[in-house]
């Protein structure tokens, strides 16, 4: 089959590899093309532009960073709604807004083309090991016909929804990594503090009632002091955000949420919005009087 592929950053490179090794022939957009060079070399071929790629593809996914570049590969003025698509399916695998999801949905209709939002989560380790769980929302049909693609990037796949619904499963995800993420730092800043060895309380604590994905794979990334990017955490203070608007639009609040929201701007502000979501660590020690890295 020939796919579309737009965005082949951290996590949608490796994503797109496992389509690619999988014997589908890609065609692939980036707003840097360096990015994609590692798939181009074995065999994708470039796109100038979404359209391009919306014109040759039977398929088109994407995913890119923030809301507005939704918007913009989508329906810009080379984008693949606007353009002359040929294609018969998009798929949006971008945290994004379900209000948008839901226009893009109703943009590709009168296109007479289908849309599925599938944003996943499993960050970069998840894309490479192709262990990413995927939440869609759209038609159920349409789901079950790209379900064999779904299936080469992640091992939990599931049907949400109509359009949006798997926006809005994602904003649970994040609301609970937000949670995760706050413990895991305090967590192990505790260890640091009280001069245990830190591998060694990862490994015990991971085990029992307070096991997570975070302090499993990201505890070890702090102790080592590897800040570097899994999921960025401009990209997670946009997700927080996201969830935070649909909560108010509909009349309740998520407190816990919003301060760890506060807490992940504070880790921006100290020049770290393109490292990895552990990063949270650094603002914690930075409010208990040490210098930010």
């Amino acid at each position: 089959m020939k796919i579309g592929w737009i965005g082949t950053g951290v996590m949608g490179a490796a994503m797109a590899g496992h389509l690619q090794k999988a014997g589908h022939e890609m065609l692939v957009f980036n707003r840097t093309r360096e990015k994609a060079e590692a798939l181009i070399r074995k065999g994708a071929s470039w796109c100038d532009s979404p359209a391009e790629a919306a014109e040759n593809a039977e398929i088109v996914f994407s995913i890119v960073g923030f809301p507005e570049d939704v918007r913009e590969i989508y329906m810009g003025e080379k984008g693949i709604l606007t353009g002359r698509p040929r294609c018969r399916i998009v798929v949006d695998m971008t945290t994004s807004q379900p209000s948008l999801a839901k226009t893009v949905f109703e943009a590709a209709a009168a296109k007479g083309i289908e849309a599925l939002d599938a944003p996943v989560s499993g960050g970069d380790i998840g894309a490479r090991e192709a262990g990413l769980a995927i939440m869609v929302g759209g038609k159920r049909e349409v789901f079950e016909d790209v379900f064999p693609m779904f299936q080469l990037m992640g091992h939990t796949i599931s049907y949400m929804g109509g359009p949006g619904s798997g926006q809005h499963t994602k904003a649970c995800n994040q609301i609970l990594v937000a949670g995760t993420m706050i413990g895991t730092c305090e967590a192990l800043l505790y260890a640091s503090k009280q001069k245990l060895d830190m591998h060694q309380v990862i490994d015990i604590v991971e085990k029992g009632a307070a096991g997570s994905w975070s302090i499993s794979n990201l505890g070890p990334r702090i102790v080592r002091g590897d800040f570097g990017p899994g999921f960025f955490v401009e990209h997670f203070i946009k997700d927080m955000g996201i969830a935070l608007e649909e909560a108010a639009a509909v009349g309740f609040s998520l407190p816990g949420l919003g301060l760890v929201r506060q807490l992940y701007l504070a880790v921006k502000a100290q020049g770290h919005g393109r490292s990895g979501t552990q990063a949270l660590f650094l603002a914690l020690k930075a409010l208990n009087g040490e210098r930010p890295a």
